[in-house]
């Protein structure tokens, strides 16, 4: 019976992570529910974090992610932008997202009321790779 079970497993569907890595045509890490893809481009030195809701966005001053896990953090700012259903933020340095993304459970990101809640779970191999993606300046 324990054969049986075990083979029973074997059918059921399983994804191999939960964030992906790409290094063309930019470094590009993202969730394979594609709601949180971070990128960063070296023909003009810039992160950026995507955030996409079915829903959309309100409009909000403050943007918000807060990392939950093992490098605990807030990042907070108000240079996003909201273009339909994503939500950007670009900037120079990510060292801050990344650590968050690396090594915790989970981020939820904040606008205002409204709140996405983002799986990290395997994220960590996924940034190791962007992080040695083959581009000056990563951090």
């Amino acid at each position: 019976m324990r054969h049986v079970f075990a083979c029973l497993l074997c059918l059921l569907p399983v994804s191999a992570f939960a964030w992906t890595f790409s290094p063309l045509p930019v470094c590009t890490i993202e969730s394979t529910d594609g709601a949180a893809r971070v990128t960063f481009d070296p023909a003009t030195g810039l992160y950026a974090i995507a955030l996409t809701r079915p829903e959309g966005w309100p409009p909000a001053p403050v943007f918000a992610i807060r990392f939950e896990g093992l490098a605990a953090r807030t990042i907070s700012t108000d240079r996003h932008v909201v273009e339909g259903a994503t939500l950007t933020v670009t900037d120079r340095g990510f060292g801050n997202v990344l650590t968050g993304l690396e090594f915790n459970a989970t981020a939820t990101a904040v606008l205002g009321e409204d709140l996405l809640r983002i799986d990290l779970t395997d994220a960590g191999p996924a940034v190791r790779a962007f992080r040695a993606c083959p581009a000056d300046g990563l951090v």
